[in-house]
């Protein structure tokens, strides 16, 4: 089978579609294992899937994982253990989706893990788990303990077998025929993995119990029994629930459990135990296994055929001449009876083979008689089967009877959902006309009421004007009875005149014509009344006119507003209506709304409880791992401790914020959920980083941030804990968190390493000035040098002057070579400030890589003061004050200090550049002279010690022996103090080390100590020598 097939059908097997897997890629996967002999194309095909994307598919990846677990090479399990740490990344991932495959994939994965360590743990255990008893007992090495852990293990393993079952069942809607469904199919297809599993499983644990039981108190074994029991409750359940699906009858015959569980405190019942056998049935019968139709009865037929055997040979009259020795006459009467005695023996030897015949015959027979009674207990058996598939079909029958009800009535209840959809839709549509026909009639009602209004404001100004008219009215007729009543009381004045000038005309004619004027001026103010009074009528009649117009207009206006207001009222009765089924309507959705918010409010309670449940899983995790002996080898800087405590400080700011929020706004979770997983993290990271950096501190600070640390994360759980509560949710408070995180910090600013204290303007010129230092202090040693070796010429001979001489010659060659190697760490320093600077100043250029210029700087220190100390040992070994050890000693030092400076130097230089190479040329030529100083010290040293040696020739037998044993206690004086004076050595080495990483702002780091002996105060600069050892 080639590997593209494989690919394939890999690929064919596990895809986005929610359907079962088929069965013949599965076999082809499986098949593939066994011709490649491992599951190598298998995961490399997996690993470019998005199984992390799509639970669809990583449910169906698993389903096929699973098989080839089962049904794949043995070495699948060998390929696929690499992945364990991915699988369980993938479950705790999928574990935080609750609907859907998210849940089911988690528990799945669990499930695989599981099942690939209890294989790891007992190999004798094959994928498919069939196993005879011997090799069961052989398994557990008939060892009680090993059965009692491995009774354990087959628990834990069943237990994540029926965690998955449960889960299957619970995500399906068992009230609808979900096993016919590709979506259903697609959840119910591994179930037969499992179902294969769980039986196995429950046989060996019931076998395993027996066992234990007839070994230990039935006490000790109370967890087992209570644990099986509830085991075989819900494994019992499930192959119940599993038998009446539809999907599993064609595919897989499941068993049944027994109605009570095995009884383990009766050795006897284990008599009683039937193994679950789960059959698959086969997809198509074998060629080989047709049915036996013709038996025939082997012994009359090989008795008739054996009988007649000696008829076929020598012929049918044997009773009449059967040798037909009457026809042999030319044979003499001996060789008749030696024929006869032949033939004789020939059929004593056929009777004797037909016997043997007759009785494999007969075997034969028996072994039929066998077969046949087999045969008819199998026929029987497949009658018994026969009928049982007769009363399942029966009963499929009518189930299928039932299912086509129960899908008419599903077709009715969806024809019926269909019509109440499309009438809510109508509703719907309904319900907008209604709420558009209630706007309009409120934008009506409104301006009906402002035309009400104005009506109602017209009729009081026409109310108003009709009182007007009906004043003015009365005024008129007021005025117009005062002017009839004037002009009647002046009628009757006049006609009173009229007499009296009558009466008095006779009188005097003198006062006539005064009285004839009166008269006319009387008649003319009669006349212009009169015309008067026939304008007030005109008036009269014109107002009456108009306060009967005003009294039509009136009538009208008091119909119109009649009609208006039953127009209104019938409107707002119509509104009142449609406004109460709106009400209705509002309700229903406000009850919805109220039922969705409680939903969403419980959703968001569980998953903040679940949120805060990993939260503090994961600082408890931490605070263990601090208690695990691997993490003492963790070592952490200061300054990544700080980084740390700073970030945990403001998440738990951040936190308090979103505890408030959501104290004053249930609803606000979403803020506060990131701030719970972002606090669990840091503070994790805080507690373990600590820790590490606890390992490389000295011993009190340690102990006080190590205990801080602890106290920080059980301040943490306790918090998280008052979280989780709704009781105490509302007081708990991180205070104690925030205050131990301080603390911390401050415990790391006491453990962050010291700089220079130089500010950063100042080291360009303190480079200078250091190099400057150095240079003149290799003249200065130089000069002594010459000094010392004029006065050794001048005032030793012989031995003496010669041994000084040499040495001072070769100290003198030493400082000749460091002055060359300070000139070339000069001009290489300068190429790198102006190669690097660009447009910056050199100061700018020494203040922007401190770290490498507080290099420099001390190995300048450390080259100017090893040139004096060994100047100054010099001078003592020439004057004989001194120890050709200690120049020994100094000029390995300076050589460790040049070497420092070399170190410093080329960090940042180019490594094409021709002063490098210079300065890498001057370093070799100081380790060759520091090699001659000291091979000019060991050579004095030796002359000087041969000159001085003892002459033992003149001292006795008991004389020599005391200098012997002097000589001994001396030894080991000197051997006592020379291993002191090494673990001394060690100890300033180690506190010179740390000093000056304190001086310059060191990180401490396993590189670090690694160099410590051989290079005491190597400094590395911020941007290539930093390496700092944060392990998180």
């Amino acid at each position: 089978m080639g590997t593209a097939r494989q690919t394939v059908s890999i690929n064919k097997a596990i895809n986005a579609q929610e359907v079962a897997v088929k069965e013949k890629h599965a076999r082809t996967c499986i098949l593939g294992t066994h011709h490649e002999k491992g599951a190598q194309t298998f995961w490399s095909v997996v690993n470019r899937l998005p199984l992390s994307g799509n639970a669809v598919l990583c449910w169906k990846f698993c389903h096929v994982f699973h098989k080839l677990l089962r049904d794949g090479h043995s070495n699948v399990l060998k390929d696929s253990m690499r992945y364990k740490n991915e699988l369980s990344d993938m479950s705790r991932m999928w574990g935080h989706l609750s609907e859907g495959y998210g849940q089911l994939c988690s528990i799945y994965l669990k499930l695989l893990r599981t099942k690939m360590e209890f294989h790891t743990k007992n190999p004798r255990f094959p994928g498919n788990l069939q196993m005879s008893d011997r090799q069961l007992d052989e398994a557990g090495e008939n060892d009680v303990n090993n059965f009692f852990q491995l009774t354990v293990e087959m628990f834990d393993y069943l237990e994540c077998e029926l965690n998955l079952f449960q889960t299957v069942f619970s995500s399906l809607d068992m009230s609808r025929s979900v096993s016919v469904t590709a979506a259903g199919q697609c959840r119910l297809a591994p179930l037969i993995q499992v179902i294969l599993d769980c039986s196995h499983l429950y046989d060996y644990t019931v076998k395993l119990l027996f066992k234990l039981h007839s070994c230990l108190p039935a006490e000790t074994l109370q967890g087992h029994r209570d644990r099986f029991l509830e085991q075989f409750r819900k494994l019992k359940d499930l192959f119940y629930r599993s038998s009446n699906l539809q999907y599993f009858k064609r595919l897989i015959q499941i068993p049944q459990l027994p109605e009570s569980p095995p009884n383990f405190l009766r050795a006897s019942a284990l008599s009683e135990h039937i193994s679950p056998v789960v059959v698959i049935p086969a997809e198509a019968s074998s060629p080989d296994s047709e049915p036996i139709t013709d038996l025939v009865e082997m012994d009359a037929a090989s008795q008739s055929l054996f009988d007649n055997k000696f008829d076929d040979i020598f012929g049918s009259s044997f009773s009449c001449d059967p040798f037909n020795f009457d026809s042999q006459n030319g044979m003499s009467k001996d060789d008749k009876d030696r024929l006869i005695e032949k033939l004789y023996g020939e059929i004593t030897a056929l009777k004797e083979e037909l016997e043997n015949f007759k009785a494999e015959s007969a075997r034969g027979a028996v072994q039929l008689r066998g077969r046949v009674s087999e045969l008819e207990a199998e026929l029987a058996e497949q009658q018994h089967l026969k009928q049982q598939a007769q009363d399942e079909s029966e009963f499929l029958r009518a189930e299928l009877e039932e299912l086509k009800k129960q899908r008419e009535d599903t077709e009715k209840a969806q024809r019926s959902l269909t019509e109440i959809e499309r009438r809510a839709q109508a509703n719907e549509q309904r319900y907008s006309k209604l709420k558009e026909k209630y706007s309009e009639l409120v934008q009506n009602h409104a301006d009906l009421l402002r035309k009400n209004a104005e009506v109602t404001k017209q009729i009081t100004v026409a109310r108003q004007a009709q009182g007007d008219v009906e004043r003015e009215k009365k005024e008129l007729e007021d005025s117009f009875q005062r002017v009839s009543e004037q002009a009647q009381r002046k009628s009757q004045e006049q006609a009173e005149v009229l007499e009296t000038l009558k009466r008095e005309l006779a009188a005097s004619r003198q006062e006539l014509q005064v009285l004839q004027g009166t008269l006319e001026s009387s008649t003319q103010a009669g006349a212009e009344q009169n015309t008067q009074i026939a304008s007030l009528e005109q008036e009269r009649d014109r107002l009456s006119q108009a306060a009967e117009q005003h009294r039509d207009e009136m009538a009208a206006l008091q119909t119109e507003l009649r009609q208006l207001r039953d127009t209104l009222s019938r409107k707002q009765e119509s509104s009142r209506t449609e406004l109460e089924m709106l009400q209705a309507q509002l309700r229903d959705k406000e009850s919805t709304e109220w039922a969705l918010q409680q939903r969403l409010a419980k959703e968001q309670l569980s998953l903040l409880q679940g949120t805060m449940l990993e939260a503090k899983r994961m600082v408890q995790d931490a605070l263990a791992r601090m208690e695990d002996p691997a993490h003492i080898s963790c070592t952490g800087s200061a300054d990544c401790l700080l980084s740390q405590t700073l970030a945990a400080s403001e998440c738990t700011e951040r936190l308090r914020d979103a505890h408030s929020k959501y104290l004053s706004d249930g609803a606000a979770v979403g803020s506060l959920l990131p701030c719970l997983a972002l606090f669990a993290h840091l503070v994790s990271n805080t507690l373990l980083q600590g820790s590490a950096t606890s390992h490389v501190a000295p011993v009190e600070p340690a102990d006080r941030l190590l205990e801080l640390c602890k106290r920080c994360g059980s301040e943490a759980v306790s918090y998280l804990s008052a979280l989780q509560d709704p009781g105490t949710v509302a007081s708990a408070d991180c205070t104690l968190v925030t205050a131990c995180l301080g603390q911390i910090s401050a415990i790391g600013e006491e453990l962050h390493p010291r700089g220079l204290d130089v500010k950063q303007e100042e080291l360009g010129d303190l480079v200078d000035k250091e190099m400057a230092a150095t240079a003149t202090a290799i003249e200065t040693a130089s000069a002594r040098i010459e000094e010392m070796l004029s006065k050794a010429r001048a005032g030793d001979t012989g031995v003496k002057l010669e041994v000084n001489e040499r040495i001072l010659g070769s100290c003198t060659g030493l400082m000749q070579a460091i002055h060359v190697l300070v000139l070339a760490s000069k001009d290489l320093q300068r190429e790198i400030v102006e190669s690097g600077r660009g447009a910056a100043s050199p100061k700018e250029f020494y203040a922007k890589n401190s770290r490498w210029t507080e290099g420099l700087i001390s190995a300048s220190k450390a080259v100017g003061w090893g040139a004096t100390v060994m100047v100054d040992a010099a001078d003592l070994v020439v004057q004989g004050k001194g120890t050709f050890e200690e120049l020994m000693v100094c000029s390995r030092e300076i050589a460790a200090s040049t070497a420092q400076l070399v170190a410093a130097s080329k960090v940042k230089a180019d490594k094409d550049s021709a002063n490098l190479c210079k300065l890498q040329q001057a370093s070799r030529g100081v380790n060759q002279a520091t090699a001659s100083v000291v091979a000019s010290t060991k050579a004095g040293k030796s002359q000087v010690e041969e000159k001085d040696s003892m002459d033992f020739s003149s001292m006795t037998l008991t004389q020599i022996k005391r200098q012997e044993m002097d000589s001994q206690v001396r030894v080991l004086e000197l051997e006592n103090q020379l291993q002191k004076e090494r673990q001394k050595l060690g100890e300033l080495r180690k506190k010179h080390y740390e000093l000056a990483g304190e001086a310059e702002g060191w990180e401490e780091d396993g590189a670090a100590s690694s160099t410590r002996a051989e290079l005491p105060a190597t400094p590395r600069g911020q941007d290539e020598g930093a390496n700092h050892t944060c392990i998180y």
